[in-house]
């Protein structure tokens, strides 16, 4: 395994977990060259899902487009990166779990909006602002009293 600080091809594992309900290996190595820790995951080769996109084109599924997303709409908010991997880890187990192989880009910004709404409520107006593309004040408040009257 290739070291991401160094590039030294050579690390020793550490600790090793399963995770995801036996889905994943979390492995956590350390260098030895530079004797820097990370971790890496290994999981079960499966068929791709495809996403379909809002101009029908089709991309394979990008799990850091959406840990990108996310982070995005947790900037400065107390959100760990570590609930956010957990987040998208749940929202990929379910897409792979689903008997679909294709599936919108809206189911997915659902999912998203989803757990952004359990992790932080800014997070989840942030995320809603862009992803249901706000027209004026108007429909931005709408979200804002949904999200109110829910609590």
């Amino acid at each position: 395994m290739k070291c991401p600080y160094c590039a030294f091809e050579e690390s020793k594992v550490i600790d090793s977990r399963p995770t995801d309900e036996g889905e994943r290996i979390r492995r956590r190595r350390e260098c030895l060259k530079c004797q820097k820790r990370f971790t890496t995951y290994e999981i079960i080769e499966s068929l791709p899902i495809i996403v379909i996109k809002k101009d029908k084109s089709r991309e394979v599924f990008n799990r850091d487009k959406l840990i990108g997303g996310m982070l995005k709409a947790c900037e400065k908010r107390p959100v760990s990166i570590n609930d956010i991997e957990r987040a998208v880890d749940d929202i990929e187990v379910k897409l792979q779990n689903s008997l679909d192989r294709e599936v919108t880009s809206d189911a997915i910004g659902e999912l998203v909006m989803e757990k952004l709404k359990e992790l932080d409520e800014v997070a989840y107006v942030r995320f809603a602002s862009v992803y249901r593309q706000f027209k004026d004040l108007s429909t931005f408040m709408e979200e804002l009293n949904k999200l109110l009257s829910d609590k």
